[in-house]
């Protein structure tokens, strides 16, 4: 999953693709370097980020959907909290619901996420991005996640969304600190145990930093974004979210060559 962010204020390459054409030609080359699904956010999400509208979220990610769609038929993943935004992203041609908010962002939104008939992930959050990262705590990190997740996606198939169409997301870096994301990640084959399809997303975070403290720069966190997304399939990931895409497609090329090998 390629990362197209089209926000001022993202951790990492904020205000970089505030352009549509620009974040149109960046999805397109994400595609040629391997990405099978963009995901298309609007709306930062990094600790300590201020929310924005509904109207505003659709003006910056439907054209850029539109765009995409204009040229390539594969998957598009809308990242938002929102099911205004979402029912908006997914009439442009999105066809996956990637919420944070694990359908929590607003009373309708279970309902929403059933009538769209997309797919949806479910991510886990403490709290929310303005004060998420605000000492965290759990007695067992990794059981209390994956509860969590499974009672979301109760929810949602009792809201009508089809059991085969919902993936789980541990959360890293969202309400963890980096001992709590390093066991997720450990663990991880715990929340693919489940049988739901698992997406996991640590590209470029902080839990890189945290390993390496002089990748302070989000920019110099790639050998540790490498190191995480490996692990992160050899425990059971169905779908890893980055930034690097060609990077990443080429570690995971090269390590299902060893596994093969062996």
């Amino acid at each position: 999953m390629g990362i197209v962010n089209v926000t001022p204020d993202s951790f990492s390459d904020g205000g970089r693709l505030s352009d549509v054409d620009a974040a149109v030609a960046h999805g397109i080359r994400l595609v040629g370097e391997g990405a099978d699904i963009l995901d298309i956010g609007g709306e930062s999400t990094r600790p300590g980020a201020e929310p924005v509208s509904a109207a505003d979220e659709i003006a910056r990610v439907v054209p850029v959907i539109e765009g995409l769609r204009a040229h390539w038929p594969g998957p598009i993943s809308i990242d938002t909290m929102k099911a205004e935004v979402a029912r908006a992203a997914v009439a442009a041609g999105a066809t996956i619901w990637n919420d944070v908010a694990a359908l929590g962002g607003s009373h309708d939104a279970p309902e929403t996420a059933a009538e769209l008939g997309c797919d949806v992930v479910l991510m886990h959050m403490k709290g929310e991005p303005r004060t998420m990262q605000a000492n965290p705590r759990y007695d067992d990190v990794v059981a209390e996640v994956t509860r969590w997740l499974l009672a979301r996606a109760e929810m949602a198939m009792v809201a009508g969304v089809a059991r085969e169409r919902i993936w789980l997301d541990p959360g890293i870096g969202f309400g963890k600190t980096p001992a709590h994301n390093l066991a997720l990640t450990a663990h991880l084959d715990r929340l693919a145990a489940t049988g739901f399809r698992v997406l996991y997303g640590a590209s470029r975070k902080r839990l890189v930093a945290a390993v390496d403290a002089t990748a302070f720069d989000s920019g110099d966190r790639l050998g540790g974004s490498l190191a995480l997304a490996l692990e992160a399939a050899r425990r059971g990931a169905g779908v890893i979210r980055v930034h690097d895409v060609r990077e990443t497609v080429q570690a995971l090329a090269v390590q299902a060559a060893v596994t093969a090998a062996g």
